[in-house]
């Protein structure tokens, strides 16, 4: 029996964070993890997908050099390289996670976890290595459990993943070669991600999906600024369907859609979300509660049974790190008996070409809501630094509170959107007005210019629209 004040099951950016936090606080912490310190955002998703896309990018910056003055440029993309580069970085940050944990004391066990009973963990023997100084397979036992254990790719039958011809985002990162044609069937964050990335590499891709409108989840304006930009990129798509058969053979898919639509390629990427990792946790014959496939939670992190938490994916939607990290923080200092850790909007980011970035209530969801709105809107095309860089195509959309002047909520589609989001999350955390807004100068010239007039278009004041 190994005692804790916190047993944290899990070391995605959600666990080690809060296990970080919990020895800052001066808890005895035991962290648990069976492959991967840093999780899957480190090692397979947000890390190694924004690699892939800083090639990329850099390709296509090089391919239209001349716009610059400099000599026409023949770039070719060595997927073999890229792919080493991505694992690289994410060798290096885990490395840092793991240096982290030991520089703060944090003790490292390595296996797979079971919970058989409120405060006693059991963990097995795990396949991965484990890294230098971790403890092994057995019984430990903590006051409070906290379960950080992220989520995998969602599966639909009929496109049940086999690594060769179907894939899954994991696939997708380390492909043997760049397949000459693919089909995206999600058009979420993740799928246009993909489709851009793989778009830039030579592929032909085309995406699908089964909402009216790629992008359902965002903002109707941002999404269909998406699909133009996607469109000038030679991506087609098929919305408002579903693959009803798919067809396997040596060396390609054909996929039949929902309204009679026949699609083949050599490679099919399955892009249809995640689901929390919870089964085999032994949650249900403790009696923790479920919601849609995630731990219900109250205040943080709290499930159903005292003593066990979940944060991040393992506590459902949004399923983002950051989201994962500040739920981690708030969970372990209200263990601690601190409460000043409150949970703020959380933003979020698709890095792809363009990017896009939100935070708070789009127009429609604050229309009905029963809100009275102010919509402010700045297209980059007047902003000079966007069109220093080459990247007019963009809009910022800034959502007030009409009865309150607030801001509420704000979506923005270009060049470094994922960069500026944050400047409009501090404002809707802080319930600033656009009238306190207005009055902020922004550095000239930077595309940050870009949500000032957004904002003064809100009052009928933009300058450069």
């Amino acid at each position: 029996m190994n005692d804790y004040d916190i047993l944290i099951i899990g070391a995605g950016p959600g666990g080690y964070v809060a296990a970080i936090r919990a020895r800052q606080l001066g808890l005895k912490v035991g962290l648990i993890e069976r492959a991967h310190l840093g999780g899957i955002c480190l090692n397979w998703g947000c890390i190694p997908t924004k690699v892939m896309l800083k090639g990329t990018d850099v390709l296509r910056e090089a391919s239209g050099a001349d716009r610059l003055g400099i000599s026409p440029l023949s770039p070719v993309l060595d997927p073999v390289k890229l792919i080493g580069r991505a694992t690289e970085v994410s060798g290096q940050l885990s490395a840092g996670v793991a240096f982290l944990l030991k520089k703060n004391g944090v003790d490292v066990i390595w296996g797979a976890a079971m919970l058989t009973s409120a405060g006693d963990v059991t963990v097995t023997a795990s396949d991965a290595a484990a890294p230098r100084g971790a403890l092994g397979p057995g019984v430990y036992a903590a006051q409070h459990v906290i379960l950080a254990t992220g989520a995998s790719p969602r599966r639909l039958a009929g496109l049940e993943p086999d690594g060769h011809l179907v894939w899954t985002y994991m696939h997708a990162l380390r492909p043997v070669s760049v397949p000459a044609s693919l089909i995206v069937v999600g058009s979420g964050a993740m799928g246009i991600e993909f489709a851009s990335i793989y778009a830039a590499m030579g592929s032909k891709v085309t995406l699908i999906d089964i909402a009216a409108r790629i992008l359902p989840q965002e903002d109707a304006e941002i999404s269909g600024l998406m699909a133009k930009a996607l469109q000038k990129r030679g991506i087609p798509m098929h919305t408002g369907v579903t693959v009803g058969q798919l067809d396997r053979r040596e060396n390609n898919v054909t996929a039949l859609l929902s309204d009679g639509t026949t699609l083949s390629a050599e490679r099919l990427l399955s892009a249809v979300g995640v689901v929390a990792n919870v089964v085999g946790l032994g949650l249900e014959a403790l009696g923790v509660v479920l919601n849609n496939g995630a731990v219900q939670t109250v205040a943080a992190g709290r499930s159903s049974v005292p003593g066990i938490y979940a944060i991040g994916d393992a506590a459902g939607p949004p399923m983002l790190a950051h989201k994962a990290e500040h739920e981690g923080i708030a969970c372990v200092e209200a263990i601690a008996g601190q409460t000043r850790h409150g949970i703020s909007p959380v933003p979020h980011c698709i890095y792809a070409s363009p990017q896009i970035a939100s935070v708070g209530m789009t127009e429609a969801k604050a229309v009905e809501s029963g809100l009275s709105v102010r919509v402010g809107r700045f297209s980059l095309r007047g902003n000079g630094k966007a069109l220093v860089l080459g990247e007019p195509d963009g809009l910022v959309k800034c959502i007030f509170d009409a009865a309150t002047d607030r801001l509420i909520g704000a979506q923005i589609i270009g060049v470094e959107a994922s960069e500026l989001i944050h400047g409009m999350t501090i404002a809707v955390s802080l319930g600033a007005t656009s009238q306190q807004l207005a009055n902020v100068i922004f550095p000239h010239p930077t595309v940050s210019e870009a949500l000032r007039e957004a904002v003064l278009a809100a009052r009928d004041g933009a300058i450069h629209a």
